[in-house]
């Protein structure tokens, strides 16, 4: 009998030609710049020679304090007394603050309110800041805070999903989408299914942990320094606390080691604290968390509980559904209420469901408030309807990949989602059969099927999954960025935009769409520090649109210089606008060449405006909440992965043997960062599908608190055989930024294809007649009882 072991040596192949290619081209590409060309992420010479300057490595300022919180032991308890003279006295403590020494407002929750900047006389979950003190060193706040008494009334916790709904214990009301008479079309289907799923959480397990440093300005202002996805709310957060104007805040980020939107909101909570730290001792005042501490304290990806009522006809199509996702928000409203609004959007994922009624539940649990992870309730909208695919295709004995193809969206009359937005330049139904056809899906099925039909231990899966995601924020006021664009008079350009680098390569791409519209050498493009002083009012970086928004904020005002400086040249040589021409980082006007440094100081001297700000609104976009109508998303984008697996049945061990991508982002502004952006996305969907399991025990207390008992994926997770490729010639046919596609979120959900294939291993067992049920993250030991439920159910 073979071993896993030996089974990894089968299947590994050359590196993916088309991620090599691109690899290839980038060596080719360095220096070039422009859009199309993929060029090196910014930081990258810096972060690999450890050079990079993140919040923490930054040189402590004059008198720079370190502060610390007190926890809450319970999970749901009033706060009956509170001793803190231990702490007042405790070696190196300067300041130590309660909830009563907040001068502006105490709550800090982002959209609605329910999240104390400290608790206010009761806590919510185990892990909630209490107090806060500020000593002489990091180790001494650490130390201090251990030093308090505090004496609780605990009260009955809330602590699953089945409890929130029983009790009806909701942070915001429930939601309905609804079209048509879906329990009329259920009941007069040929055949009717039901199910449910477990859909667990995710820890956002960034490199670089929460930090923010607090700075007191002369004038009563504040600086921060922090690691924020979303400088702006930051800086409105802490000029609410601490009681002055929006003016006198200063947010400074240059840089995050990852983000994932676990520092979309819960950035700002640790810098508001540093702030009134720093307000009161006047002295600037860091806070950073320990790895346990901010697994801990802050949310993580919602786990999810749905299920479905589905009728669908004898070839398998869907003609009613119903869905109800219920999502586990933790105490807090935090941004829940869209993240639930999102999973109910892509509750459909790539299907057409004609009769549909689609109902989210934001259940309140006495957890950690859970927040923005990439995808934002998408994933978990979507593994519902997957799960119906695969459900369906056992039910009446047809390859998966059948049923996903007859249920895609498709023409005049299978267009339109339950939300009521057209499912415009649909391309799925093209990409599937492209990747099917390239990654041999067909032959490797009938070649698997005979393996397991002759092995009994080992057995293979295989799975075809697609990803058609929502792109926009769907709150609306967030779709707008703006920019701010300098050229010296060295020709060299400064740039500076709303959003955030996380690691994304964000600024690279926006830097390569400054130098398009010039037509220079991107190395010529510096981008300084997202600051709240250079470009105010900004959304936060988040739901894919940050070169969307970002990169049409600088192209506008790059647009605006460019036009004074044909302007310029018009008058002064005399020549029409079409006789000046932007080239190789030269203008030609008319049979005069200059160098863009050359003319950049001739343009000075002739005292043309070198500055401009750019601002960018997404068009189009609009949704109804009261009527579950509208168009919430200006595009969609689109993808496929196929996953093969192994399992060992007797153990529940598996590996993924070959992963073939073919994700759609339009006219690539950068191929190489769009392909690490797969390939990274991936990975991550995957492991939350297969390794990430979150772990509270029976009193709300989170056990998987340090990566000893939290697996992310390792290298040896990832595709033994990974191939990924863009779909060519494909520009977005909405005018988004050089007609490109938003890339961060859609591919994560392409891990579906793993745990899809992982349930086709498991269904052989029954000659696939049978469809397991397979909650998340599909841990050996989940796999191992599925497969053991196979078996009996079998018999």
């Amino acid at each position: 009998m073979r071993s896993l072991i030996d089974i990894k040596k089968l299947n590994v192949k050359a590196a993916n030609t088309n991620s090599q290619q691109s690899l290839e081209n980038e060596k080719n590409t360095i220096g070039l710049g422009g859009v199309g060309r993929s060029k090196k992420h910014e930081s990258a010479d810096k972060q690999v020679a450890g050079e990079a300057i993140y919040v923490d490595d930054r040189s402590p300022l004059r008198g720079e304090l370190y502060a610390a919180v007190g926890q809450s032991e319970h999970a749901h308890a009033n706060i009956v007394a509170m001793d803190l003279s231990k702490v007042k006295t405790a070696e190196g403590v300067l300041a130590v603050i309660t909830v009563e020494d907040v001068p502006g407002h105490t709550d800090i929750g982002p959209v609605f309110p329910g999240d104390p900047v400290l608790a206010l006389g009761k806590v919510e979950y185990i892990g909630q800041p209490i107090f806060a003190v500020a000593a002489s060193s990091y180790e001494l706040a650490r130390k201090a805070v251990k030093l308090a008494k505090i004496e609780y009334e605990e009260l009955e916790a809330v602590l699953t999903i089945k409890d929130a709904l029983a009790k009806q214990n909701f942070v915001r009301p429930p939601f309905t989408m609804k079209r048509g008479d879906s329990e009329k079309a259920i009941e007069g289907a040929e055949h009717q299914l039901s199910g449910s799923i477990v859909v667990g959480g995710q820890e956002h397990m960034y490199l670089e942990g929460q930090v923010s440093t607090a700075e007191p300005t002369e004038d009563g202002g504040m600086n921060i320094f922090t690691s924020s996805q979303h400088p702006s709310e930051v800086q409105k957060l802490v000029a609410e606390v601490l009681d002055i104007p929006l003016n006198k805040v200063l947010v400074d980020m240059r840089r995050m080691g990852g983000g994932f939107g676990g520092k979309e909101t819960q950035a700002a909570p640790w810098a508001c604290i540093a702030a009134l730290l720093a307000n009161i001792t006047k002295r600037p005042v860091k806070f950073k968390l320990s790895r346990v501490d901010d697994m801990v304290m802050t949310g993580k990806r919602h786990p999810f509980e749905n299920n479905y009522t589905v009728g669908f006809d004898s070839d398998g199509v869907i003609k009613g559904i119903k869905i109800e996702v219920n999502s586990n928000c933790g105490y807090s409203p935090d941004l829940s209420d869209a993240i639930t609004d999102r999973a109910m959007f892509h509750s459909d994922n790539a299907y057409y469901l004609d009769q549909a009624t689609v109902t989210g539940n934001r259940c309140k649990l006495n957890t950690v408030s859970h927040t923005a992870f990439r995808g934002f309730g998408g994933p978990q909208g979507m593994m519902t309807i997957e799960m119906v695919m695969d459900d369906i295709a056992r039910h009446i004995g047809k390859d998966p990949l059948e049923i996903r193809m007859l249920n895609l969206y498709g023409k005049e009359d299978r267009n339109v989602t339950h939300y009521h937005q057209k499912v415009e330049h649909n391309n799925l139904a093209e990409l599937i059969e492209t990747l099917a056809e390239s990654s041999d899906y067909q032959a490797r099925r009938q070649t698997i099927t005979e393996f397991n039909k002759s092995n009994a231990i080992l057995k293979k899966g295989i799975a075809l999954t697609p990803v058609k995601f929502g792109i926009s924020f769907t709150v609306q006021h967030l779709n707008q960025a703006g920019a701010l664009v300098h050229i010296y008079t060295d020709g060299t350009i400064h740039l500076n935009h709303g959003g955030t680098e996380m690691g994304q390569g964000l600024n690279t791409k926006i830097a390569q769409v400054v130098a398009e519209v010039f037509q220079v050498d991107v190395d010529t493009v510096a981008i300084s520090s997202a600051r709240t002083d250079k470009v105010p009012n900004t959304s936060p970086t988040a739901a894919s649109s940050g070169t969307d928004l970002n990169g049409k904020a600088a192209q506008a005002a790059a647009k605006t210089i460019k036009q004074r400086l044909i302007d310029f040249a018009c008058e002064k040589y005399q020549v029409r606008a079409d006789q000046v021409k932007f080239e190789n980082s030269h203008i030609i006007v008319g049979d005069q060449t200059f160098s863009f440094a050359e003319f950049s100081q001739i343009a000075y001297m002739g005292r043309v405006s070198l500055s401009s700000t750019g601002f960018y609104k997404t068009p189009k976009i609009h949704f109804d909440r009261a009527k579950g109508k509208g168009r919430p998303f200006f595009y969609f984008a689109t993808g496929a992965a196929v996953s093969e697996v192994i399992i060992d049945t007797l153990t529940g061990e598996y590996k993924t043997l070959r992963t073939d991508i073919l994700q759609d982002v339009g006219h690539s502004i950068n191929p190489a960062i769009d392909i690490g952006q797969i390939e990274g996305a991936f990975i991550q969907g995957m492991g939350w599908l297969t390794t990430e399991e979150l772990i509270w025990n029976e009193k709300g207390r989170l056990l998987s608190n340090n990566p000893a008992t939290y697996k992310i994926p390792a290298i040896n997770d990832a595709p033994a055989d990974f191939r990924v490729a863009l779909v060519t010639d494909a520009p977005n046919r909405e005018h988004t930024i050089y007609n490109s596609k938003a890339v961060g979120e859609p591919p994560f959900m392409l891990g579906m294809s793993v745990w899809s294939a992982l349930k086709d291993a498991i269904s052989s067992i029954s000659d696939y007649k049978q469809s397991p049920v397979l909650d998340t993250p599909a841990t050996p030991e989940r796999v191992l009882w599925a497969v053991e439920s196979m078996k009996a159910a079998s018999k």
